[in-house]
C-alpha cells in the first residue's frame, strides 16, 4: 500500500478535554488514469478525479448526517478549493471552508443596476473588497492576527458570495474562505485549526495502527485493509471518549520519571483497550465455580497473546 493516494472523509469531533479529534469514516482510492491499464480488468476501478471522489464521500455523509437535522460543514485544504468540488457541495447546501491560492481571482460582488441588463460576464471590480485595518481573533488558545476580512467576494468560476479572511502568518499572509458569507472569523479559523487533527489521525493510523504495512495483491484487498485500519482508529477513539486521562495513561509504572500530565495519545488509548480486553477475559474465567477446563483455556489464550 506504500505510495497509494487516498481521499479520506473524517468527522471532526470536539472532545471537551482533548480538543478536536478527527475520526476517519470512509475513504476512496485514487488511481491515476495512466496507471489503470496496468490493473487487470476484473479488478480495475473506474477513473475518477480526487475532487469527484471527495464529492461522492460528502454526498454519503450528507445523507447520514441529514438525520440529525444539523448543517453540514466541510473543511479541506487548498487542493480542493476548485469549482469541481465547490459547485456540487454548494448545490447540496453544504458549507465549505478552505484556503485560497495566492493568485486566486476574486471579484467584488457587482452593485445592482437598473435599466438594460449587463452581459453575464460583467462582474464587480477585481481585488479584495473588505475592511481596511486588522482585527484580533483567538482560536484554540492561540492569538491570530486577521489583517483583513472581506464581507462579500466572488471567486472566479464559482458564482456566489464567499467570506474571505486574510491571516498574517510568520511566513506571509494566508487567505481562508467560507462559502457562507455570514460566517464569523472564529467560525472559519476554528474549522481551519481543527482540520490539522486530521494529520495527527493519519500519522497514528500509519505508525500505531499499521496502515500501509499490509501486503496484499489486489486493489479491493488494499481498499478493505485500509478501511479496517481507519475503523480500528475510530473505534479506539470512541471507546476512550468517556474515559479519563488516568485510566488511559496510568499504566506508566515502568517509567516513574514520566509523570507529567498530557493529552493521551492514540497509542495510549490503544494500549489501555488491549489491557482491558484480557482483563475482562480473566475475570470471566475466574468466576465462582469455574472449572479447571475453563481456567486452562483462558491461560492458553493469554499465553498466546503474550507470545
Amino acid at each position: 500500500m506504500y505510495g497509494h493516494v487516498w481521499v479520506v472523509l473524517g468527522l471532526l469531533a470536539a472532545h471537551p478535554t482533548w480538543g478536536a479529534i478527527a475520526l476517519p469514516l470512509l475513504a476512496r482510492l485514487y488511481v491515476r488514469q495512466k496507471n489503470l491499464a496496468s490493473i487487470a480488468p476484473k479488478h480495475r476501478p473506474a477513473f475518477r478525479t480526487k475532487l469527484e471522489l471527495a464529492v461522492e464521500l460528502v454526498r454519503w455523509a450528507k445523507v447520514w448526517l441529514g438525520f440529525l437535522g444539523k448543517p453540514v460543514w466541510v473543511v479541506a485544504d487548498g487542493a480542493y478549493a476548485r469549482a469541481a468540488l465547490l459547485k456540487p457541495l454548494i448545490g447540496l447546501g453544504v458549507v465549505v471552508v478552505s484556503r485560497l491560492r495566492k493568485d486566486a481571482a476574486l471579484w467584488a460582488v457587482p452593485v445592482a443596476r437598473t435599466g438594460r441588463r449587463a452581459p453575464a460576464e460583467v462582474r464587480g471590480e477585481p481585488g479584495v473588497a473588505g475592511e481596511a485595518g486588522g482585527t484580533d481573533a483567538r482560536v484554540d488558545d492561540r492569538d491570530v492576527r486577521v489583517v483583513r476580512q472581506a464581507d462579500r467576494e466572488e471567486v472566479q468560476d464559482v458564482r456566489g458570495a464567499i467570506r474571505v479572511v486574510l491571516v498574517d502568518e510568520p511566513r506571509g499572509w494566508v487567505a481562508f474562505f467560507c462559502t457562507d458569507p455570514t460566517a464569523t472569523v472564529a467560525d472559519i479559523l476554528g474549522c481551519v485549526s481543527a482540520r490539522f487533527s486530521r494529520e495527527t489521525a493519519f500519522r497514528a493510523c500509519k505508525s500505531v495502527v499499521g496502515a500501509g504495512q499490509q501486503q496484499v495483491r489486489f486493489v479491493w484487498a488494499n481498499v478493505g485493509s485500509f478501511h479496517l485500519c481507519l475503523w480500528a482508529f475510530t473505534m479506539t477513539e470512541a471507546w476512550a471518549w468517556c474515559r479519563g486521562e488516568k485510566a488511559l495513561v496510568g499504566h506508566r509504572l515502568a517509567s516513574p520519571w514520566d509523570d507529567e500530565p498530557r493529552r493521551p495519545s492514540h497509542a495510549d488509548k490503544r494500549r489501555a483497550w488491549r489491557r482491558e480486553l484480557p482483563g475482562d477475559e480473566i475475570r470471566a474465567a475466574l468466576h465462582p465455580g469455574a472449572s479447571e477446563r475453563e481456567i486452562r483455556a483462558a491461560a492458553e489464550r493469554l499465553l498466546n497473546l503474550a507470545a
